[in-house]
């Protein structure tokens, strides 16, 4: 495996999760090779660990991506962003490869692929449930499941690699999966791509390399993929929230919340099927499937309070379909966070109808949440709330939200800024409901 790199020098850029798997990995193949390690922060934590082995060399800091041209091979991790000069120029010389495409290349058996910019994670997750189930050899991989190069030491060619697939990920991938699924596309993550047509080009990669013999399971009522699946050379089975032909009534039974999720459970349907999974297998398991943490999650109902924790809301489309699920009990909506540039006028006006007594609005974009509600309209407006944590944000909640009524933490923007991820953020919103029950 990697003879090819034998001789070469290789620089792992980026000493995240993926980056520190991506170590280990080159490290049982080159045990005693000086591998070069980059990141922008200092080591510490789990990294350090590795700090103190021997045959490193380490490039740490804001100069760390000067030490890009020193090496022959550069293993990008799929958050550093892709437009710095050094990174641009290594991409031109053809030295970056990610781990993701390590793993495409080295796999031994059938990879399931799913993207999209909402859904990969609950629809990985029912696929890998509906294959084990029927005893197929599968694993869960990606950002919910486990490193995908950790698994390549002893998988077998009847294995299935479950594997979510972001747009990070999928950048510049040159190999596509067997089995693709392609749920949706929305504007997102355009503060790391250059515009929506880059963003979408990656996600494109999810099926631009397969072949006749692989499929595309994808979203027809999604007009930009609709466009993407009629360029593809796989085998289309197209899927769509209008066509609930393929949900059969087991569905019904499902603990997933809200029309969006009829999509996924679809898509899931439609792997089952090609793995001739039996429906009564696929039935059981989408019954039996709980629902992923942060992902409208059912807190529980305190002070006479239903609290909603859907912390994985980044983007306003998000929000609106945790509205139209909740339906009009939800009385007190938290909003806000990192700034993406996103167009709130859907969201303003779905709010407005709602009838929404309390918005909470966490910096950045809650204060341009707010002027968009305001533009909308000069009269009956909800009472609103600047909060600078998610303490001051419950406390709020508390005191305004009547019994019997929800409170829906959806804030159709990203984490950063007050919180370090989305898991924080919902981690949190729990936490404090639970303090100020008491």
């Amino acid at each position: 495996m990697l003879t090819k790199w034998k001789n070469k020098s290789i620089l792992i850029l980026g000493l995240g999760k993926e980056g520190i798997e991506t170590y280990k990995f080159l490290r049982k193949i080159f045990p005693e090779k000086i591998l070069g390690v980059g990141d922008r922060e200092e080591i510490k934590n789990e990294k350090l660990k590795i700090k103190n082995e021997k045959q490193i060399r380490w490039h740490l800091g804001k100069d760390y991506l000067k030490a890009i041209k020193n090496y022959d091979v550069i293993i990008k991790s799929p958050g550093i962003a892709i437009h710095f000069p050094e990174i641009e120029k290594a991409y031109k010389e053809g030295k970056i490869v990610s781990p993701t495409q390590l793993f495409f290349e080295n796999c031994p058996g059938k990879i399931v692929g799913v993207t999209g910019t909402k859904g990969k994670s609950t629809t990985t997750a029912l696929i890998y449930k509906i294959l084990k189930e029927n005893g197929i050899k599968a694993h869960l991989v990606g950002n919910i499941g486990k490193p995908a190069l950790s698994l390549l030491f002893w998988g077998k060619s009847n294995d299935v690699y479950v594997y979510e697939l972001s747009c990070h990920q999928l950048y510049r991938l040159k190999k596509s999966p067997h089995i693709s699924v392609f749920l949706n596309i929305y504007p997102e993550h355009l503060d790391y791509y250059q515009n929506l047509k880059e963003y979408v080009s990656a996600k494109t990669n999810i099926t631009r390399y397969q072949t006749k013999n692989d499929y595309l399971i994808f979203n027809s009522s999604d007009k930009i993929i609709k466009e993407i699946a009629e360029k593809s050379k796989a085998k289309k089975i197209p899927i769509s929230t209008d066509k609930k032909v393929d949900l059969f009534s087991a569905c019904r039974k499902s603990q997933l919340r809200g029309t969006f999720n009829f999509l996924n459970i679809a898509a899931a349907i439609k792997v089952g099927g090609i793995f001739k999974v039996p429906k009564k297998i696929i039935a059981g398991a989408i019954k039996n499937f709980k629902p992923l943490p942060h992902r409208l999650e059912f807190v529980g109902i305190f002070k006479g309070i239903a609290f909603y924790n859907d912390a994985l809301s980044t983007i306003p489309e998000t929000a609106i379909a945790a509205l139209d699920t909740l339906g009009k009990n939800v009385q007190t909506i938290i909003l806000g966070g990192y700034e993406r540039n996103l167009d709130f006028t859907q969201l303003a006006e779905r709010i407005l109808k709602s009838g929404i007594k309390n918005v909470i609005l966490f910096p950045t974009t809650g204060k341009r949440i707010w002027q968009k509600i305001c533009q909308l309209s000069k009269k009956n407006l909800p009472n609103h709330f600047f909060a600078a944590s998610m303490t001051e944000a419950v406390k709020i909640s508390y005191k305004y939200t009547a019994k019997g009524k929800i409170c829906l933490l959806s804030t159709a923007s990203p984490s950063f800024g007050i919180f370090k991820d989305y898991k924080e953020k919902g981690g949190l919103f729990k936490k404090y409901i639970k303090k100020f029950a008491k």
